[in-house]
């Protein structure tokens, strides 16, 4: 575990107030040596709610600093992750800080296996709806376009 210049109390909290956050915004800001301590932080918590029973929400409850992060785990973002393993969070980079040059980023969730089916079933839907108006349209020899007629 990295330092972050703290001492161990007050680096354990701000850990836990950056997963707490991480959890309800799914997006944060922050320095690139506290973001790869909540990462692997989150990939933890994540792995130890997946039971979905009495011990793993009471765990969340005694690390995270809000009941409401708790909830949100175990009801909307446990379903989203059920096929993936790890790979949860996306990080992207921003630059140095103008005060003191410290590496920016940004810890974003990942949509999930949920969001993407919806996602997939959206395209077909769409490319359906494609074909059935390309079929509506006729095509004459001159190249032109008419609609069928009804």
């Amino acid at each position: 575990m990295r330092a972050l210049s703290r001492k161990k109390a007050n680096r354990t909290s701000t850990l836990r107030n950056l997963a707490t956050s991480l959890v309800l915004y799914e997006k944060i800001q922050t320095t690139q040596a506290k973001a790869k301590e909540v990462k692997s932080i989150f990939e933890h918590l994540i792995n130890s709610a997946r039971k979905n029973d009495l011990a793993a929400r009471r765990r969340l409850l005694g690390y995270l600093f809000d009941k409401n992060a708790t909830k949100k785990i175990l009801e909307d973002i446990l379903p989203r992750y059920k096929n993936v393993k790890t790979g949860f969070m996306k990080e992207y980079k921003l630059g140095p800080r103008l005060g003191d040059g410290a590496e920016m980023v940004i810890l974003q969730l990942s949509k999930g296996a949920k969001i993407e089916e919806k996602a997939e079933n959206a395209n077909k839907e769409s490319s359906k709806s494609k074909t059935e108006n390309s079929k509506k349209a006729k095509t004459t020899s001159s190249g032109k376009t008419t609609a069928k007629a009804k």
